[in-house]
C-alpha cells in the first residue's frame, strides 16, 4: 500500500507453481459487463511482467501473440485464470464474466479465490447484480477492495463514484469504504477535460506520476497539500477505527502522529479481515508504456493486504458416506483435497480441469479419487472413481507452463481427467473425501433442441454429455412426456453459448424448437364407449367387443380400472388385455395427444369369439372404446402449475406483481426480506413462464431472482385449451 520496492518485471512476473501457501494470493475480479475487468487483468499482467510491452506472453524466451491469452469473446462468458508474480508472491487473477447468465462461472471464481476486487466503471456506476455479489461476499466474510476504472470518460468523477461506493457497499459504516489514493489530473485539454496522469498516496503523502509510462514518485506541491490532508485525516480515522490496537484511536485523538508503517500495517490487517474496503483507481497503460495507472498500487494491495490461503480455511469436508473430517487449513502435508472449479476442452490436449488445491499436494501422474458433486438431477453424473492425473501446468490463456506439483492454496490446470467434472472433489485414493459443493444457480430457461441431421443425431448424446460436464449450471432433461431434449440454461446468452459450443467444439448442429410443457387430459363428465374390433380375412380373424363407462376422479388419482363384467361376456383371460389397451390409449391421449389422467374406467360388458378373440384384439377394442367415450364427452386440458418465489427490490414489487397477474398468476403473499427486498410468492401456469428468466431480468434491471417448483396440474381456461387443441390438430 505504501511506496515499496518492487521486483523488476519480466522473469519475476512469469509465475510458476508456488513453494508455500503464504506466497500465494488468489483474487477474483467481479463487476458488470463493460466495467473493465479483462482490461485490468491485462494491465496487471503487463506491470508484473507476465506480458511484454508489445502485449505478448513471455514464456522462457518464447513469445506467442497476446490475443492467444484467450479471445475476448470467450473471456466474457467464462472464468479464466491469469497468474503473475509480484514481490516474490504468486498472484492468481481470476477474471469472471460480467453477464448475469454466467453467474455459475462467477460463483466458481468466488470459490477458488480468497479475496475479491470489485471493478466499478466511473462512467456507468454500480449495477444491481454487483450489489448482490457484494452481499454474497459479505455473508462469508471475504475480503474485498474496489477499483474504479474508465476515469478517462468525459463524465467520470472519481470522488462522486467513491461516495456512491461508500453508500452502496458501506451499509451502516460508510467510513469502511475509503480511497487510499486520489487521482492526479494533468493540464486541461482542448475539450476542457483534465486527464488523470497519476495518483496521490494519502498515507505516504506522495505523488505517483504515470504520465511518462513509468511510475515516478514526487512530493506534493502547492494546493495539493491541503487536499491530501483533508482526505488523509478521514482515511486514518477509518483505518484506526478498525485497528486491533484499541489504544491507537485514543493516542491519535490525543495528538500523536501515528507513523506511516503502523497505518499501512493496520490497513492491510483490516483489509485481510474483511472489515475495511479500500478504493483505488486504475487505467490501462498508454501505447508503448510498461505500467498502467494504479497497477503497481493494486499489486501492492493484493500482495500486502489480501489474505493468504492459510487465512481462508477449507470448505466443509466429509467422507463419501457423510462423516465430517477436520483438516488443518491449507497444509501441503495434509491429506489431499482439491476441487475442479472449471472444466474446458482444448482441441490439442483434450479436457482441461482448472483445480484449486485446498489441502495437501497434487502431483503429476498421481492417481486420485474423484468424488461426485451431487448434481445428478441436472444430468451430471455423480462420480466415485479413481483416475490418474495427467500433466500439471500453470495457465496463461493457451500457453501452458508445466509444473511438477501444486501445493495447498495454489491453482493449476490438470490434463486428461476424463471423468472429473466441474464441482468434483479430488482426493487421495486411499483416503477419499468430498467437499461441500458451492451454491449453483438453478437454470430456469428451457431450450428444446433436435438434431439437425442424422449425422448430428449420432453425435448429439456425446456432445451434450461433454457440454454439461463443463457447466454445472446447465441441466439436461430428456422429457418423457413431450419426448423433447431440453437444455435448461440461465438466460439467452447462456443458451447461445451452449449452441455455439455444440457446433464449434463438438461438431453437432442442432435446431431449436418450441418448448412444450407436460400437459394432461381428463374427462369433464361421465361418458360411455363401445369398442368393436371385428375383422375376417380368411384364416384366423380378429374379434373383440367391449363396453366401458368413464367417470372423472379428483386431481392426482391417475387411472383406475374396474372390472364389472358378469356372466363371462369378456373371458377372464382377456380382461387384462382390455385394461392394457385402455392404459396404452390413455398414455397417447384422446384429444390433443397428451396423457389422460384422473379417470375411472369401468368394463361393463363385451363379446368374444371362441376362435378369433385374442389378447391383441381386446387391447385394440379397449383403446377404441376409450376413444369413442372421449368423442362424446367434454375433455379438459390440464396444465402444470408452479409455485414461483420472486425476491425483488422494493422499487420493483408493483411491476413484478402486475406482470405475474398478466401471466394468469395468483399471488399468494409477500414477505419483507433484508436489504430493502420483498419475497413474492405466486402460483403461475408453467406455460406462461417459459421465458420468465429473461423477462424478470428486464423488469427488475437484473436485480431480481426467482425459483419455481411444480405444484399440480389444473384445468386450462377454455379459450387457451381450444388454442392448444387447434395447434395439435394442425401439427398432426
Amino acid at each position: 500500500m505504501g511506496d515499496k520496492a518492487h521486483t523488476h518485471p519480466g522473469a519475476a512476473g512469469r509465475a510458476q507453481a508456488a513453494d508455500r501457501p503464504t506466497s500465494v494470493r488468489n483474487v477474483v475480479l467481479v463487476g458488470h459487463s463493460g466495467s473493465g475487468k479483462t482490461t485490468l487483468v491485462e494491465a496487471l499482467a503487463l506491470t508484473a511482467g507476465a506480458v511484454n510491452r508489445a502485449g505478448r506472453v513471455e514464456d522462457g524466451g518464447t513469445v506467442s501473440d497476446y490475443d492467444e491469452i484467450e479471445h475476448r469473446q470467450q473471456r466474457s462468458v467464462q472464468l479464466s485464470l491469469v497468474p503473475a508474480e509480484w514481490n516474490g508472491i504468486k498472484v492468481n487473477l481470476l477474471d469472471t464474466p460480467g453477464y448475469a447468465d454466467f453467474v455459475g462461472e462467477l460463483r466458481a471464481g468466488l470459490r477458488a479465490a480468497d479475496a475479491a476486487l470489485f471493478v466499478v466503471s466511473a462512467a456507468d456506476g454500480v449495477d444491481g447484480s454487483t450489489r448482490m455479489v457484494w452481499d454474497e461476499c459479505a455473508a462469508v466474510g471475504m475480503p474485498r477492495a474496489i477499483v474504479i476504472t474508465h476515469l478517462e470518460a468525459a463524465r467520470a468523477d472519481f470522488e462522486e463514484m467513491t461516495r456512491v461506493c461508500a453508500e452502496t457497499f458501506g451499509g451502516d459504516d460508510p467510513d469502511a469504504v475509503l480511497p487510499l489514493y486520489l487521482p492526479l489530473r494533468g493540464p486541461e485539454g482542448p475539450d476542457g477535460h483534465r486527464p488523470v496522469t497519476g495518483l496521490i498516496g494519502l498515507l505516504t503523502r506522495k505523488l505517483f506520476d504515470y504520465s511518462s509510462g513509468e511510475r515516478v514518485a514526487n512530493e506534493p506541491v502547492g494546493d495539493q497539500v491541503p487536499l491530501i490532508e483533508e482526505a488523509r485525516g478521514r482515511l486514518i480515522e477509518g483505518i484506526i477505527s478498525e485497528s486491533e490496537d484499541e489504544t491507537l484511536m485514543d493516542r491519535y485523538l490525543g495528538g500523536e502522529d501515528v507513523d506511516v508503517k503502523t497505518l499501512i500495517d493496520d490497513a492491510e490487517r483490516a483489509v485481510a479481515r474483511g472489515v475495511f474496503f479500500p478504493v483505488l483507481a486504475a487505467a490501462p497503460a498508454a501505447p508503448g508504456a510498461r505500467q498502467g495507472l494504479g497497477t503497481v498500487e493494486l499489486l501492492d494491495l493484493i500482495t500486502g493486504g489480501f489474505p493468504t490461503p492459510l487465512e481462508h480455511g477449507t470448505p466443509q469436508v466429509t467422507t463419501p458416506d457423510g462423516r465430517p473430517r477436520e483438516l488443518k487449513p491449507c497444509d501441503p502435508d495434509a491429506p489431499l483435497v482439491a476441487e475442479v472449479v472449471k472444466t474446458s476442452s482444448d482441441p490439442y490436449v483434450g479436457r482441461l480441469s482448472l483445480v484449486r488445491v485446498f489441502s495437501g499436494t497434487l502431483r503429476a501422474d498421481q492417481t486420485v479419487h474423484v468424488s461426485g458433486h451431487g448434481l445428478s438431477d441436472r444430468g451430471h453424473e455423480d462420480h466415485d472413481v479413481d483416475e490418474r492425473v495427467g500433466a500439471l501446468s500453470t495457465p496463461f490463456g493457451k500457453v501452458q507452463r508445466p509444473v511438477s506439483h501444486v501445493i495447498a492454496g495454489d491453482l493449476a490446470c490438470v490434463a486428461k481427467l476424463s471423468r472429473a467434472e466441474t464441482g468434483d472433489t479430488l482426493s487421495s485414493k486411499d483416503d477419499p473425501l468430498v467437499m461441500e459443493p458451492w451454491d449453483m444457480p438453478d437454470p430456469l430457461l428451457p431450450l428444446a433442441i433436435e438434431a439437425h441431421s442424422k449425422a448430428d443425431e449420432d453425435k448429439l448424446s456425446q456432445g451434450l454429455s461433454r457440454l454439461v460436464a463443463e457447466d454445472p449450471t446447465m441441466r439436461l432433461e430428456q422429457n418423457q412426456d413431450t419426448h423433447q431434449v431440453v437444455l435448461w440454461c440461465l438466460g439467452e446468452a447462456h443458451a447461445d453459448v451452449a449452441l455455439e459450443r455444440l457446433r464449434s467444439r463438438y461438431g453437432v448442429q442442432v435446431d431449436v424448437v418450441p418448448h412444450r410443457v407436460s400437459l394432461r387430459e381428463t374427462f369433464g363428465s361421465d361418458a360411455s364407449g363401445r369398442g368393436r374390433h371385428v375383422k375376417q380375412s380368411g384364416g384366423h380373424g380378429q374379434f373383440a367387443i367391449c363396453e366401458i363407462e368413464v367417470e372423472p376422479l379428483p386431481n392426482g388419482s391417475g387411472i383406475e380400472f374396474v372390472d364389472k363384467v358378469v356372466g363371462g361376456a369378456v373371458p377372464r383371460q382377456f380382461v387384462p388385455s382390455v385394461e392394457k389397451g385402455i392404459r396404452a390409449q390413455a398414455q397417447r391421449g384422446v384429444a390433443a395427444g397428451h396423457p389422460l389422467v384422473d379417470v375411472r374406467v369401468t368394463l361393463l360388458d363385451g363379446k368374444a369369439h371362441s376362435v378369433d378373440s385374442s389378447d391383441a384384439a381386446f387391447q385394440t377394442a379397449g383403446a377404441l372404446a376409450l376413444r369413442e367415450a372421449a368423442a362424446d364427452a367434454k375433455i379438459h386440458l390440464l396444465e402444470p402449475v408452479a409455485e414461483v418465489s420472486v425476491l425483488v427490490g422494493d422499487d420493483y414489487v408493483g411491476t413484478v406483481m402486475s406482470d405475474l397477474s398478466g401471466r394468469r398468476g395468483r399471488v399468494l403473499g409477500t414477505e419483507q426480506s433484508p436489504g430493502g427486498r420483498t419475497l413474492i410468492r405466486a402460483e403461475v401456469p408453467e406455460i406462461e413462464i417459459g421465458r420468465y428468466a429473461v423477462d424478470l431480468r428486464s423488469l427488475s434491471h437484473g436485480t431480481a431472482r426467482f425459483s419455481r417448483r411444480y405444484v399440480r396440474h389444473e384445468p386450462m381456461p377454455p379459450q387457451v385449451a381450444e388454442r392448444v387443441k387447434g395447434e395439435a390438430r394442425a401439427a398432426s
